[in-house]
């Protein structure tokens, strides 16, 4: 029986069926739309069932992805060594993990991976490849568990051509793996897919970035180990009120993830800003000014920061990053435009970006 996150392939079809109901772009009135899904997925499933060796995989639809394929020793599956071998199905981005003996016969295989169920009710998938794989007794029952990290591209919506990482772990028992989804949901609602090391930091060690988003109060960011930077001042917000601004950091693993909070005179957290976005760690916080960028009379926030990450080539490097958060009655509004009429650079000031800004606003810069 085919499971979806606990639900059967009956409950698939019936969620393809609500999305139809609810206007999604699967649509069909006499129903040919549907029938072609359920088709292609019994299709796809039955090529998934029939892997039983090693030399079966490319033959049913699967591409092997070699540069990922390891030997490992799984305790449950015997003391000979045997292979991991993952596969993309490239015509729905579909991935399956096949863990094979030395003759090559599969000894166990799921194709049931957290990055397959990003496209709720399709059956075509946005994964391209794997970012990272780990071998890792990360619940500490004496077997060894298998740390998975996707990259993924949407083909069309707000973040279309993107690369995003998913993350997933399966737990050894007998002979086989399960996935636990709410552990795999936190890891990437909450971006702890930036690398096996993080992912294994909150799975075994219970370290999480969880609180960075939910915390209610900065005292209790403090508690949870979040360091306040040293630019941190009271301001007066046109629609917001008085708030303190707080920039800071907490560590986990090897990563420091990069935040800003609005605090009122309570104590309270009332608004939050994520400007690292999909970097993977800061390098460095150049500073930040709270100042009207785009005339409109209220006070707007850019930050300067620096994160580490990795180039085409796979190479180290450093991104320089400018943000803009423009105020509005009910909030803040992310910039998205400003790059593509200046390029913030590592030789850039606060005092530069502030007059490029109000540059590109049409507006001329003065001593406020």
């Amino acid at each position: 029986m085919i499971k979806q996150k606990g639900r059967t392939f009956i409950g698939l079809m019936l969620s393809l069926a609500l999305c139809i109901c609810a206007g999604s772009e699967i649509y069909a009135a006499d129903g040919v739309e549907l029938a072609l899904l359920r088709d292609n997925y019994v299709r796809y499933e039955a090529s998934f069932q029939a892997i039983e060796n090693i030399t079966d995989i490319e033959n049913n639809g699967f591409t092997i992805i070699q540069d990922q394929v390891f030997p490992v020793l799984l305790e449950s599956f015997g003391e000979v060594e045997v292979t991991f071998v993952p596969a993309l199905n490239e015509r729905y981005g579909r991935l399956a993990v096949f863990i094979c003996n030395e003759a090559g016969e599969v000894l166990y295989k799921t194709n049931q991976l957290e990055t397959n169920y990003h496209n709720t009710g399709q059956l075509k998938q946005p994964t391209e490849g794997i970012a990272a794989v780990g071998f890792h007794d990360v619940n500490q029952d004496a077997l060894t568990d298998i740390v998975l990290i996707t990259e993924c591209v949407n083909e069309e919506g707000e973040y279309a051509g993107k690369t995003y990482k998913v993350g997933d772990v399966l737990f050894q028992r007998e002979g086989s793996f399960y996935r636990d989804y709410r552990i795999s949901d936190k890891i990437n609602r909450f971006s702890m897919n930036k690398s096996v090391e993080f992912i294994i930091a909150y799975v075994r060690d219970g370290h999480s970035t969880e609180i960075l988003y939910n915390a209610q109060t900065l005292e209790e960011l403090k508690e949870q180990g979040f360091k306040v930077a040293e630019q941190t001042y009271y301001r007066n917000f046109e629609k917001q009120g008085r708030l303190l601004v707080v920039p800071g950091t907490l560590k986990v693993a090897e990563y420091t993830i990069f935040m800003i909070y609005l605090v009122n005179e309570e104590g309270n957290i009332v608004y939050c800003f994520q400007p690292m976005g999909d970097y993977d760690n800061l390098y460095s916080f150049k500073g930040i000014s709270c100042k009207d960028m785009d005339g409109d009379g209220m006070k707007d926030l850019v930050v300067l920061t620096r994160y580490n990450g990795v180039d085409e080539n796979g190479e180290r490097v450093i991104y320089p990053k400018c943000d803009i958060y423009y105020q509005r009655t009910g909030g803040f509004d992310v910039d998205e435009d400003f790059h593509n009429y200046y390029r913030y650079g590592e030789a850039d000031t606060m005092e530069i970006m502030v007059q490029k800004i109000r540059e590109y606003w049409g507006w001329e810069v003065t001593n406020d």
